[in-house]
């Protein structure tokens, strides 16, 4: 408290979030939960000016990205002490405040200025105030008498016409309407929790989960990720097995079971690592899915969460990028740039089964780069100064698909990319020149594609999902995992089939990834003469698939397991 005296916000606002942030911290191991909700509040107050006194939006990125990794335990010991004091609207409030600022910021200048750029004048207008508030603060430093009143005024006016602002709980469950429920993972320090939010309910539940629960959830982290690295086979055989205790780490039936009966779509938030897992595929009890259909009593032998939700269950980063993205109109959905078997392991072997040639049949004047063709210059060029640019077809088309190599850097996320003939697209390129400001899918039919960032300690998104995000698209398909070329050819021309259909994403994704998992052989030869298939495409998979007929068995589900149809989720807008 004497420190605080001293350390104040106006002359040392670095210093006082620390002091602040051990007395809270203090008071929170005392269990002085009013106490410590005081103390982390002006901490959290201050750091986002701190944030927003940042020199530049976007050279100080990484910056602000180190700012987020050492605060992160301020706004986790934040909401602790909300939900200790039952003020469950701010506990889901605040751990919105502390998901993907970096990426909020971002996407707020493309909305106010669509080319991503700060106009000159409104760039020169913040960069003043930066540089009053700077030397304002060196002033007030040497003068014998201090008076804040001006630096705090200059604070004011910049934090008014900064692109951030947090959500209201308001807001938040407005993302819902009213047969969809959100469910939001939150990791604590010793513990983790859902809020499960719906569009009637003016507070959000919570269900609260013990320092046992969430020790059994690292150790299975460390053993899948483990397995994933060093021996995937293994992690390939024993995944369905992994699946069901995850399953009871997370009571993923006591979560269903807490959701309205009334509710048939979920928009699932999960938080940190928990990205990295197919939520939608854990198995739940056919109790808990009998729930949700009381007068069906069709059901299936081994039910899992996707079955429980007829109209779909998809993914968002946080609310706040949900939020973003349903502010914007819908999008047409009639054109097509297709980037296919850029590599030379991929166009002289199988292909891609076909699945381009299928789905370009669905729109008009289709543009399909493939092979050699298929390179970074396809996406991106230099113009004459040596700058560059975006292809501008990229900007009108509704729907980029990528069929080719993918990899996630865990080292160094923005060196993630996709692997085209000369050369990798990386997520720095993508966050740096894409403008797919009338794309409504992205589908990313490659490896790991939905990989996050699970080293950083902040709570930021960092994917190949997120740039893509950034770039202006609304709705993003990506993997999980290293996947079956076979597999995912006939589920991605399953999926753009459901989708002329429904015409929502998120549905046409689970009604394809049920399908292929429930399959029979015999079921995949009656499909083929029905599907958009090309007839030598139609010969080739039809031969494959009678020569497991005769091994296996008509009758027998040859992707049943969920390394096949599990891989694949729907983050974003849903349709």
């Amino acid at each position: 408290h004497n420190a605080l005296t001293i350390r104040t916000r106006e002359a040392f606002p670095q210093n006082y979030t620390e002091t602040l942030f051990n007395l809270g911290n203090l008071y929170r191991s005392n269990q002085q939960w009013q106490l410590a909700y005081d103390t982390y509040a002006p901490a959290i107050e201050t750091v986002e000016i701190l944030r927003g006194e940042i020199q530049s939006i976007q050279s100080g990125d990484e910056i602000k990205q180190k700012l987020a990794e050492e605060w992160n335990q301020l706004y986790l010991g934040m909401v602790e002490a909300c939900i200790q004091l039952q003020r469950y609207t701010e506990a889901v409030e605040f751990a919105e405040r502390s998901k993907g600022q970096n990426l909020i910021e971002l996407l707020s200048v493309k909305d106010l200025y669509p080319k991503g750029e700060i106009p000159a004048a409104v760039r020169q207008e913040l960069q003043q105030l930066r540089l009053r508030i700077a030397e304002e603060n060196q002033r007030l430093k040497q003068a014998e008498e201090k008076n804040y009143d001006f630096i705090n005024q200059l604070r004011q006016d910049l934090a008014a016409k900064y692109p951030y602002t947090p959500l209201k709980f308001g807001e938040i469950k407005q993302l819902a309407d009213e047969k969809t429920a959100i469910v939001e993972w939150y990791i604590l320090g010793s513990s983790f929790c859902v809020f499960i939010i719906t569009n009637d309910n003016p507070q959000p539940q919570i269900l609260s989960f013990p320092e046992s629960d969430l020790d059994k959830l690292i150790d299975w982290t460390r053993e899948y990720l483990g397995d994933y690295y060093r021996n995937r086979e293994q992690w390939q055989n024993s995944l369905e097995t992994k699946l069901a205790n995850l399953a009871q780490i997370l009571h993923i039936d006591e979560i269903v079971n807490a959701i309205p009966q009334t509710c048939d779509q979920l928009i699932l938030i999960p938080h940190r690592y928990l990205h990295l897992f197919p939520i939608h595929a854990l198995p739940v009890s056919k109790e808990t899915w009998q729930r949700f259909h009381l007068n069906n009593q069709n059901c299936p032998l081994n039910p899992y969460f996707i079955d429980c939700f007829d109209d779909g269950v998809r993914y968002a980063a946080s609310c706040q990028l949900l939020h973003k993205v349903q502010q914007q109109p819908p999008r047409l959905f009639d054109s097509l740039f297709a980037i296919k078997t850029p590599t030379k392991d991929l166009y002289e072997g199988n292909g891609d089964y076909g699945v381009v040639n299928a789905i370009k049949q669905q729109f008009e004047a289709p543009i399909v780069f493939k092979k050699k063709e298929a390179k970074i210059s396809a996406l991106l060029s230099l113009d004459l100064s040596g700058k560059t640019e975006a292809n501008p077809q990229l900007e009108t088309t509704n729907s980029l698909f990528f069929y080719c190599h993918g990899f996630f850097d865990p080292n160094s996320p923005l060196n993630s990319g996709l692997q085209l003939a000369d050369g990798n697209l990386t997520l720095a390129d993508i966050i740096a020149h894409f403008d797919l400001k009338n794309c409504r899918l992205v589908t990313m039919s490659a490896c790991e594609t939905s990989f996050t960032d699970f080293n950083s300690n902040s709570d930021e998104y960092i994917g190949l999902p997120s740039g893509f995000m950034l770039a202006g698209s609304h709705n993003i398909i990506g993997s999980l995992w290293t996947v079956s070329a076979f597999a995912t050819s006939l589920l991605m021309t399953k999926f753009y089939e459901e989708l002329k259909q429904s015409n929502n994403i998120a549905l046409a994704l689970n009604q394809s990834q049920k399908w292929l998992r429930d399959v029979t052989i015999k079921g995949l030869l009656d499909w083929l003469p029905n599907s958009k298939l090309e007839d030598v495409w139609q010969e080739e998979l039809e031969t494959t698939l009678k020569k497991w007929e005769k091994e296996l068995g008509a009758d027998s589900q040859p992707f049943n397991s969920p390394c096949y149809w599990a891989a694949f989720c729907a983050i974003g807008k849903g349709v």
